[in-house]
């Protein structure tokens, strides 16, 4: 509770340094992180209306009501029947309140009747406020995500230790695999198993399909999930690590060997004061050197949190000067396209005293049968 109302403070300073008078929050990571309550995805309309300069309402389904822990210092519970307007509670509770920002992942059609009731409203998504104050993580949140990256580094070194077949399954089965020992870890939910082998290593969103894993194949494996601690919100994890069946060629081991160097170059400079910019350009500097700089087709990272992602975003363009508690995946990658590649991903916090990565699975390229 302490840990949410220093965050709505947060959110109101933000609101007032980017003039806005009234969030909005509806499904998406916001509302649960500001209340602890996630909204079912339904038709239903559940918002959180939060005044720059008063209590906020949570307008609820009254069938939903019971899930809902309220906290009186934080907001008020308003749950509504099956025969009331909730845009219409909604629009009372904004008032004259001008300038809007709603969730981004609100329904369309919700924001579109708010729009015809509160016509005199502008709006904007609610990230321009939420997002750089959500970016930074407190030590809860770092807490919960590392828990999250330390179960997958579980699921990926039993991954490189040959406990999870390979050679003659689907990629498909082996996702299922990876996908079920990250439960086994404590996730609640899997947001994704990706496995790539042979030549659909070098497709970096590769979905896993009937293709047997032969030997002599790269195959990268890209998984995370979300895991809730002591029963709050769900934190995710993501990592990636590559291996090969079998023995490497010379080329998949310079390849390799490139990659390796880059990603450990982006999560040294990772640094609180660098820019986002600042570890792509670590990233991709061996990279181009080495002749691989086309095949390196993506940024190096994004933020992660409550959701897979999230800001920051580490890309080129982007000058944020990383702060601590800032959390952000590092995973360069180099694709041959129709040959093979590699990726090699962990979760770093920018923190006082350096880069602290939250995955610490070996970053070898494993071989394995």
């Amino acid at each position: 509770m302490s840990a949410r109302r220093e965050r709505m403070d947060r959110v109101r300073s933000a609101m007032a340094a980017a003039g806005v008078d009234a969030l909005l929050l509806s499904l998406g990571a916001d509302l649960p992180w500001l209340t602890g309550y996630e909204a079912m995805p339904l038709e239903r309309l559940t918002m959180l209306v939060l005044p720059s300069d008063g209590a906020g309402t949570l307008v609820v389904p009254r069938l939903e009501a019971p899930r809902v822990r309220e906290d009186a210092d934080l907001f008020a519970l308003r749950p509504w029947a099956e025969t009331e307007d909730p845009f219409a509670l909604v629009a009372g509770l904004v008032g004259g309140r001008r300038c809007l920002a709603v969730s981004d992942r609100a329904w369309s059609s919700a924001l579109l009747r708010l729009q015809s009731d509160l016509p005199h409203a502008t709006w904007a998504p609610s990230s321009v406020v939420t997002g750089p104050v959500r970016a930074v993580k407190d030590e809860a949140e770092v807490a919960c995500l590392r828990a999250a990256a330390q179960a997958a580094d579980r699921v990926a070194v039993a991954l490189q230790a040959g406990e999870v077949p390979l050679i003659g399954r689907t990629e498909a089965a082996v996702s299922a695999e990876i996908g079920a020992r990250l439960r086994a870890e404590g996730h609640s939910r899997v947001n994704f198993a990706i496995v790539g082998s042979g030549p659909n290593s070098a497709s970096p969103h590769h979905e896993p399909g009937e293709r047997v894993i032969n030997p002599g194949e790269m195959v990268v494996c890209d998984f995370g999930g979300t895991l809730s601690l002591d029963g709050g919100p769900g934190y995710c994890s993501d990592i990636t690590r590559t291996v090969v069946t079998g023995s490497p060629t010379a080329e998949m081991t310079d390849l390799y060997d490139v990659l390796h160097a880059a990603q450990a170059a982006a999560v040294a400079a990772a640094v609180s004061g660098a820019t986002c910019q600042d570890v792509d350009r670590a990233a991709r500097r061996p990279i181009t050197e080495a002749g691989y700089g086309d095949a390196f087709i993506h940024r190096t990272g994004h933020g992660i949190g409550l959701e897979e992602h999230e800001d920051p975003y580490v890309v080129e363009g982007n000058a944020t000067p990383l702060a601590p508690g800032h959390a952000f995946s590092v995973e360069p990658g180099i694709y041959l396209a129709g040959r093979f590649g590699a990726r090699l991903e962990d979760i770093v916090v920018a923190a006082e005293g350096g880069p602290d990565p939250l995955n610490r699975a070996d970053h070898g390229l494993a071989e394995v049968g």
